[in-house]
């Protein structure tokens, strides 16, 4: 079964599907795709720690905006690597459901992490502005602890920023044409998703370009480098807030969507057709079964899948195991991702749902049988050891249980 499933992201104003990048977790190290995706790996990596010093020491904010967007993919990644092996173990007595969860929790830190990582450079990017053309906004912050002086000259990114903006954005690109190739090659969806994204992170870079070397070729244009910060940063927000909200979706158990649930449906359904239940077909055959409806949830990289499959209801249990067999493997063939397929069956005239397993909110402990008979079997209990001692005139408490004097 495969192990890596889509998961849309945000990056500026783009929308794109992006993997988890399971190829990172291969140790076929000659294949073509595993190569490429590595390599992409290690220059997040180098690209986030040269533009992060590039951007301190050159004094652009947009270099080092653009150094935090480049985190965004990195720690991603490195997510994935420490996640995956964990959130794919078996189910446990203790959590019966797997592990997928753990990777929901480790993605919800890094986006919160990363979205406030945005917000402070972007605070960063307002106080330049401020000190360039509002002077007393800025004296009036750094009054109050936010922000300290900086000159003039900071405001004005040194040319070698636009440097190291453009090799990222040279670097970038090729990476986006090796990696489209090798998806072609492949057919590939993953590391097509994955070239996509190097093409969209090279026009972070450039926008990262322009702003430092607006501000050297037009000194008056000084607060360039500050606005392009800062709308990397906005960048980089959106993406954080993005995936923070899709980690508190799955965490909170949202049904899965309906392009997976049509997945799911056709998958079924075509191993419907394909079993024989009957020589002819006819009653009692698999003309009679069919797919009703098709829930789940979202656990990590994991689908946890639900499926009411009516059948006729003179069927053996051993008929609808042979169903059940053929559509779980089905679908864990044919849907990227599926962990978990559970399969309730229904006869053709029933017309109960998923919601008819839940209890009512009108069915309470108070009511329930467990309770009575503890109470009756103490007071029972109760009885019989008044009854042994002989003792009728007992004081009570009304209950049946015996006070002590």
């Amino acid at each position: 079964m495969a192990t890596a499933v889509e998961q849309k992201r945000a990056h500026g104003g783009h929308s794109h599907h992006h993997h988890d990048n399971s190829y990172l977790t291969s140790s076929n190290k000659n294949d073509a795709g595993v190569r490429i995706t590595r390599i992409g790996l290690y220059v997040n990596l180098a690209s986030a720690i040269v533009k992060g010093i590039g951007g301190i020491v050159f004094h652009s904010q947009a270099l080092t905006a653009d150094a935090v967007h480049s985190l965004t993919d990195l720690i991603s990644d490195v997510l994935t690597l420490a996640t995956v092996s964990l959130a794919l173990k078996p189910p446990t007595p203790r959590f019966p459901l797997g592990y997928g969860k753990i990777e929901s929790l480790g993605s919800l830190g890094v986006s919160s992490l990363l979205l406030a990582g945005g917000i402070l450079m972007g605070f960063s990017s307002c106080l330049e502005l401020c000190q360039i053309y509002l002077p007393e906004v800025a004296h009036a912050l750094e009054a109050v602890g936010l922000g300290h002086a900086h000159g003039h000259s900071h405001a004005i990114p040194d040319m070698n920023a636009a440097w190291l903006a453009g090799g990222s954005v040279l670097v970038k690109e090729w990476l986006y044409r090796a990696t489209l190739k090798v998806a072609k090659e492949r057919k590939s969806s993953v590391l097509e998703s994955n070239a996509v994204h190097h093409r969209v992170d090279s026009l972070t870079g450039i926008a990262a370009l322009l702003s430092i070397a607006m501000s050297n070729i037009y000194p008056a244009f000084s607060g360039m480098d500050a606005v392009g910060g800062l709308l990397i940063s906005w960048l980089v927000i959106r993406a954080g807030w993005s995936n923070t909200k899709t980690s508190l979706v799955e965490l909170a158990d949202a049904g899965i969507d309906d392009e997976i649930k049509g997945k799911v449906q056709r998958a079924a359904e075509k191993a419907i057709e394909t079993l024989q239940l009957s020589s002819n077909g006819g009653s009692g055959g698999v003309r009679d079964v069919e797919v009703k409806k098709v829930q789940g949830v979202k656990a990590g990289q994991s689908y946890l899948l639900e499926l009411e499959v009516a059948v006729p209801g003179e069927w053996s249990v051993d008929r609808t195991g042979e169903v059940e067999d053929v559509v779980r493997r089905r679908i864990g063939e044919k849907v990227r991702g599926a962990r978990r397929v559970r399969i309730r069956f229904l006869p053709q005239e029933s017309g109960n749902d998923f919601v008819e397993e839940f209890i009512s909110p009108s069915v309470s402990a108070r009511s329930s049988p467990e309770p009575e008979e503890e109470h009756d079997h103490a007071h029972d209990h109760s009885q019989t050891n008044g009854d042994s001692h002989g003792s009728s005139n007992d004081p009570s408490n009304g209950n049946g249980v015996t006070r002590r004097k």
